[in-house]
């Protein structure tokens, strides 16, 4: 597994962010990267080019290309991690498919693709949360932060397997956080609505479909951009929220009310 450089102003703890070499998950990134945290970027494509980036910008930070169902994989990137003498403070699951899924019934939806939806949608957290939450336990605790969406909680149509994923992702942030609570690791999930990230904006079907409805349901009538979550991820992985767990955090303007 190759590792990008590193800047010499590196921080003492370390967040994994899948997915994030761009869009996003980019975004958390950027902001976990401002906060202090080395950031560990995991993704199949650009995560050295992401974590680069974040160098070049005064930041510390170092690309894992890694596929997140794949338990070697994840092995290898924690031992890379591990070497490196800092401790590993949390994880923010975010890698998923969204963007390059076509709108469909769910009559269309195939079976193969239903369960590729769901390896990387809901095994590929749970996978990560395996590896990650004993070297959380042994540094004495940390914070798991899963990527949710608005979509099961309004019930949307067109991407069936994407929402019962996502619907997935915020049961198992519910029972992982009674599972690991007395290890010192809170877990909490952020559930935005539709967001205006790069890879959307490539789909130009799914912007047809749910820009301007997510817009106009919101109390905010504007569009929801990447920036807009950074504050509620980074929150989450700060000491200001280490009596939260369990929580699903609504980020989408005021258009769901939980």
């Amino acid at each position: 597994m190759n590792q990008s450089v590193t800047s010499s102003k590196n921080s003492d703890h370390v967040v994994i962010i899948t997915g994030g070499a761009r869009g996003i998950g980019h975004a958390f990134a950027h902001r976990l990267a401002e906060d202090g945290f080395h950031v560990a970027i995991v993704d199949l494509h650009g995560a050295e080019e992401g974590a680069q980036a974040l160098v070049r910008a005064g930041f510390s930070a170092t690309g894992f290309k890694a596929n997140v169902t794949n338990a070697s994989d994840w092995d290898t990137l924690l031992t890379d991690i591990a070497s490196s003498g800092k401790a590993l403070h949390g994880l923010v699951n975010n890698a998923a498919m969204f963007a390059s899924l076509d709108m469909q019934s769910f009559e269309q939806v195939s079976r193969e693709e239903w369960m590729q939806v769901m390896e990387v949608n809901t095994y590929g957290p749970f996978l990560a949360t395996q590896k990650v939450a004993p070297i959380l336990a042994a540094n004495g605790g940390g914070s798991i932060v899963n990527i949710a969406s608005t979509s099961p909680l309004k019930g949307v149509t067109g991407m069936p397997h994407y929402v019962c994923s996502k619907g997935a992702v915020i049961a198992l942030t519910r029972t992982l956080a009674r599972e690991l609570g007395d290890r010192g690791i809170n877990v909490n999930a952020v559930a935005p609505g539709f967001t205006l990230s790069d890879g959307i904006l490539l789909n130009t079907e799914h912007v047809e479909k749910f820009r301007d409805i997510g817009k106009n349901s919101r109390a905010m009538k504007r569009d929801q951009l990447p920036r807009d979550l950074q504050g509620a991820v980074s929150f989450l992985m700060s000491l200001d929220s280490q009596f939260m767990t369990g929580q699903t955090l609504v980020v989408d303007g005021g258009a769901f009310f939980v």
